[in-house]
């Protein structure tokens, strides 16, 4: 293993709400009983960090990163049987084609993505950067430096914070339910260039440039080689074509990002708990799921609470640690939620409009604030 990451450390990760030990100088600890729970608490943290610390570093390349990169390396291998079938004439053949490269864009576009996005793709922090370009911008149509921004160093160090990380920015509220939950999501391939293109405003020429050439020939490559290896006879076959393998996986993709932490406590930015509070209360994980756990990933799926608390673990290594992290948070009494995606959108359907036009109620954490 390299030197200790930087979410490893007693301060947290970032946004201001992490385990920092007091001093012997500390009044609190000098006084007594306050000083004391808060160690304690503070421990809790830290106590489950030595232990997936310790898993992490019994394991091998192949289990901290070797396995994802052969899923997505498997992903870009379908792409070109994937583009043969599609020149096919017939039905099935051309069905096969379909399927295949819609399956393999989520793989790269949802579990590569956000692997990159949180460098678990490599220890090497230039490989990290290259990687987190070429998954976001080139594969992803999306501004490698805002996804980062956004996911990394909002929604992760400010979870269910309310204004900073809540997730407001998949809430739709003009929307009606029926239409957000099953219909607006097509329209993600179309809409995800042009809020990368809002997003680059204010920033320098050079990434401006950068991330329109890349997004452009990530877009570009699969409409050449459709036209050029499948044989597609007109720019609007080849067109419709990348939007129906591109949205389809989007209307899950909608519905992971809003089961797991819209409608579980919200808190303050000037009250919110410590971090192993923060993740435990405000994060749900779904069950297995055969498709979705390959397609999206463990840490999207059934380890989105081990990867809020250890975010730069890969979806195995989430997986690995998984036993260890929910064993720990039942024996010391802290909730470890998990819901099926059923269950999760009938809540949905039936309260969208206090979980999704509304806005959140901050909950007080009694006692662990």
């Amino acid at each position: 293993m390299q030197s200790v990451p930087e979410e490893w450390r007693e301060d947290g990760g970032g946004g201001g709400d992490g385990m920092i030990m007091r001093s012997r100088g500390d009044p609190d600890r000098k006084n007594g009983g306050r000083g004391r729970e808060e160690v304690e608490k503070e421990s809790l943290m830290m106590e489950l960090t030595r232990l997936v610390q310790k898993m992490v570093k019994e394991s091998s390349w192949w289990e901290r990163r070797g396995l994802d990169c052969s899923i997505l390396a498997a992903a870009f291998l379908c792409l070109p049987p994937a583009f043969l079938l599609l020149a096919s004439s017939q039905l099935l053949w051309f069905s096969s084609g379909l399927l295949l490269m819609g399956v393999a864009h989520a793989v790269i576009t949802v579990k590569g993505t956000h692997l990159a996005s949180h460098g678990a793709l490599s220890e090497s922090q230039a490989w990290g950067k290259f990687w987190a370009v070429f998954f976001i911008e080139v594969c992803g149509s999306f501004s490698a430096q805002a996804g980062v921004h956004g996911h990394i160093k909002m929604h992760h160090a400010h979870t269910n914070v309310v204004g900073l990380g809540d997730s407001s920015v998949w809430k739709v509220p003009f929307l009606p339910r029926t239409v957000y939950l099953f219909l607006a999501p097509l329209a993600v391939p179309v809409i995800t260039p042009l809020v990368a293109l809002a997003q680059l405003k204010g920033h320098s020429l050079a990434l401006v440039v950068r991330t329109v050439l890349m997004v452009t020939l990530g877009l570009y490559s699969q409409y050449w080689l459709l036209i050029n290896v499948s044989g597609f006879r007109s720019a609007f076959s080849a067109l419709l074509c990348m939007l129906v393998c591109r949205a389809m996986f989007s209307v899950p993709y909608i519905h992971v990002n809003i089961f797991q932490h819209i409608g579980l406590p919200m808190f303050s930015p000037t009250r919110r708990p410590k971090r192993i509070y923060q993740m435990t209360h405000g994060v749900l994980n779904l069950p297995r799921n055969l498709l979705l756990d390959w397609t999206f990933g463990h840490s999207l799926i059934n380890c989105h609470v081990e990867h809020h608390l250890f975010p730069f673990l890969s979806d195995n290594m989430c997986l690995k640690v998984k036993p260890v992290v929910s064993k720990y948070l039942t024996e010391k009494q802290l909730p470890y939620q998990e819901d099926s995606y059923l269950s999760r959108l009938h809540l949905f359907f039936h309260k969208y409009q206090e979980l999704m036009v509304f806005a959140p109620s901050i909950t007080e954490l009694v006692g662990v604030q």
